[in-house]
């Protein structure tokens, strides 16, 4: 059996795997089961709505069968942003409507989910699409995270998106040189940290 890693399209059964790659790098890179009591919470926002609204741009890392990594985008970030408002958060409102925080990072998350933020104006203006990425920390060695990266501004040039931006966790900001080498550059500070490029 070959177990060279391969970048290919996301499809529905990978949704479990995004839910569990989300979790366990869901703190500025490490592993978070520990601070969401539902370990699904953080990839309803970060990571499973991309694979279901914006398939085209869903991409996994597989190793041998086994998902170890994930970058998704949305190519038009207010257009995404009316999708989930119309198709995704309703019922995630109804699903956790009496739910109460119980670990460290609920509170955030179902605040989130109750009251969902837009992106700011002077993001996407310029740099309209957005992206998520995450590898298990296996993975986060042999330039993997980069050609994920590459792969996913490709399928947006192709798709003729002029720009993407994403943020970086304040507690992450080491890997900003990271992004760095890739093209991004800093935009913005506020609760995270903005990077973008022109594509």
């Amino acid at each position: 059996m070959n177990n060279d890693p391969v970048i290919r399209a996301a499809t529905p059964a990978d949704v479990p795997a995004l839910y569990r790659i989300c979790l366990q790098t869901a703190h500025a890179g490490q592993d978070a089961s520990a601070l969401y009591s539902d370990p699904e919470y953080p990839g309803q926002r970060f990571a499973v709505p991309y694979a279901r609204f914006a398939p085209d741009f869903a991409f996994v890392l597989d190793v041998g069968g086994e998902v170890k990594g994930y970058v998704v985008a949305a190519p038009d970030t207010r257009a995404f942003e009316a999708q989930l408002t119309a198709s995704w958060w309703p019922a995630l409102q109804e699903q956790y409507r009496h739910r109460e925080p119980v670990a460290p990072l609920d509170a955030n998350l179902l605040h989130s989910i109750r009251h969902p933020d837009a992106a700011a104006a002077e993001l996407v203006g310029q740099w309209p699409a957005h992206l998520h990425i995450n590898l298990l920390p296996e993975q986060q060695k042999g330039g993997w995270g980069r050609k994920m990266i590459e792969h996913q501004l490709a399928a947006l040039r192709a798709a003729g998106v002029s720009g993407v931006h994403l943020g970086v966790s304040l507690q992450n900001e080491q890997v900003c040189a990271f992004y760095q080498r890739l093209g991004f550059r800093h935009l913005l500070r506020s609760h995270a940290i903005y990077m973008g490029q022109l594509l």
